[in-house]
């Protein structure tokens, strides 16, 4: 896909196979892809240089997928990001989520044409 080539994807995930599973299949699909293993890494570099779209997982350790969807939300320093929330949590974790300001959300285990077809419709 070439229109991809240009789209950056940060994935934020405290899983380390989860992070190279997720950079692999969407390298693979033309987007540049770069990882976070944790909230404060992924808003250091979600600061430094904002990518396209943050895919992020909701449950992790010291900082939360919603607490850095909020505070990318709050930062009015920051170009529109396109938020997908990963979760095999609750319900009510995911709709915080999306009040808070994700624009959806992915359920897991995460079937890839599922979340591609999610990624696109960000971009549209």
């Amino acid at each position: 896909m070439q229109s991809n080539e240009r789209r950056r994807i940060l994935v934020v995930d405290d899983c380390t196979l989860t992070l190279q599973l997720y950079q692999t299949a969407l390298s693979a699909e033309g987007y540049d892809v770069d990882t976070a293993t944790n909230g404060c890494l992924a808003l250091a570099k979600i600061e430094a240089s904002p990518p396209d779209l943050v895919l992020l997982d909701i449950m992790m350790p010291k900082m939360s997928g919603i607490e850095v969807t909020q505070r990318i939300r709050q930062n009015n320093t920051l170009p529109f990001i396109c938020i997908l929330l990963v979760s095999g949590c609750s319900e009510a974790n995911v709709q915080k989520g999306l009040e808070l300001g994700a624009n959806d959300f992915v359920r897991k285990p995460i079937k890839l044409d599922g979340l591609l077809a999610k990624i696109s419709g960000c971009f549209r």
